[in-house]
């Protein structure tokens, strides 16, 4: 069931967007995690230094978010940009806790 965006999630994609890794980090609980691509991240600063790291660029169009009944939020978006493959849809899940992102996997 689609819902509305809740405003952490609203303010990682802005963050991203804007390439404010601090601002990107802040959406996290203290020991928020990341799991993207078979790693895990843990806490604001290894979060930082994730996204630091990204080595290409891309653009994101974010679609409809929907929750599931366990209370993860589940986010498509379509990515284009100069990693390989250059197009990619994934759906990025967000578990919340206290108005934060306590865990993201990609």
């Amino acid at each position: 069931m689609s819902i509305e965006t809740p405003d952490v999630i609203a303010r990682y994609h802005a963050a991203a967007e804007a390439r404010d890794w601090p601002a990107l980090a802040a959406c996290f609980t203290a020991d928020g995690v990341v799991r993207d691509e078979r790693q895990t991240y843990v806490g604001h600063a290894e979060i930082r230094a994730w996204r630091e790291a990204v080595p290409w660029s891309y653009a994101t169009t974010v679609g409809t978010t929907a929750q599931r009944p366990d209370g993860v939020y589940e986010v498509p978006v379509h990515l284009e940009g100069d990693f390989p493959g250059g197009v990619a849809d994934v759906t990025w899940r967000f578990l919340l806790e206290d108005d934060l992102i306590a865990e993201l996997e990609c």
